[in-house]
């Protein structure tokens, strides 16, 4: 199976000897098999919410099923739904379904399982590589580089020194920078204070796993992705909303995915993301990784739901 060439996103190879082989390859994503097809995942990183980490739950699942195909097929589509909360306290078994290899294509279903029941079904479809002349694809929006930006840190600290700045946000904001996440993420034009309160349902951020990865096995990059996409992501569906209301739960229902072409998650990728509908309590979310040379390597989708409570509305942020 072919491998991500570093040619292909102009930025080279990172240095294996400069940086720590990523911590999704060697603890979040590395499974421990029990049984033919039954494999057990542990947790790395659990938000505020002690709730698990969907990113975690897909790509863990994304692992499981790739370990029960050919080195010649590559996954071309995720499509998944939670279905109880996941439980921090205790590991999480993955059980692959085979549901059909064939020539060409092959689908795989995943069920992951706590406390005996399920949590998180899965499905996933690997293909044989098939060239074609049938090919377009959108244009990639006109950004900053990253090495432009600031980095997540640099830029909390600067909305943190601005004396303006709300106790709650201030608190949120402090919450979100003692989180130690296993990804690398420079927003694309950061909203001012003042922008806060009248913010569209669109954000671009550049983003990429902490760490060395390397050329390695394509569905490796796949797997980490699946982790990368779904950070922050139904957020987006609150942008409008979030000086309104306060977020009372809000939780992922379905996620899926469509892999186009080779990549690097340790390379710097744009993700595009927007919501373009909410209502009934839920929100969606649509999602574009780009590679950095324009190519788009990712596209995917999210649904889940959001309930709040109605807060009066306060002009100083």
């Amino acid at each position: 199976m072919s491998s991500p060439r570093a040619t292909e996103d102009g930025q080279g190879d990172r240095d294996p000897a400069g940086d720590l082989r990523s911590v999704l390859v060697t603890s979040v994503l590395n499974l421990e098999p029990l049984d033919e097809d039954l494999f057990r995942g542990r947790h790395y990183w659990v938000p505020t919410t002690q709730r698990l980490f969907g990113g975690q739950i897909v790509g863990q699942a994304l692992v499981a099923a790739a370990k029960s195909v050919s080195e010649d097929v590559h996954v071309h589509s995720l499509h998944c739904y939670f279905v109880r909360a996941g439980d921090p306290k205790v590991p999480v078994l993955y059980q692959v379904e085979r549901t059909r290899t064939g020539a060409s294509f092959s689908v795989r279903s995943v069920k992951a399982v706590q406390h005996g029941k399920p949590i998180f079904i899965f499905q996933a479809s690997f293909q044989q590589t098939q060239p074609s002349p049938v090919q377009h694809q959108f244009s990639m929006p006109t950004v900053p580089l990253p090495e432009e930006l600031l980095d997540h840190e640099a830029l909390i600290d600067q909305y943190l020194r601005n004396p303006d700045l709300q106790e709650k946000y201030r608190v949120g904001l402090n919450r979100i920078a003692a989180q130690e996440v296993p990804i690398e993420i420079k927003m694309v034009n950061p909203p001012t204070l003042s922008q806060l309160q009248n913010m569209e349902p669109k954000q671009m951020f550049w983003v990429r796993a902490r760490g060395y990865i390397g050329e390695g096995d394509i569905k490796m990059h796949c797997c980490v992705a699946a982790y990368i996409s779904d950070y922050a992501f139904l957020g987006i569906a609150l942008l409008p909303h979030q000086w309104q209301h306060q977020v009372r739960f809000m939780v992922s229902l379905d996620h899926s995915m469509w892999f186009h072409a080779p990549f690097r998650a340790d390379h710097w990728m744009l993700y595009e993301c927007e919501s373009p509908w909410a209502g009934g309590c839920r929100g969606l979310v649509h999602g574009r990784l780009w590679r950095q040379d324009g190519v788009l390597a990712v596209t995917c989708a999210q649904e889940g739901v959001i309930r709040v409570e109605p807060q009066a509305s306060n002009n100083k942020l």
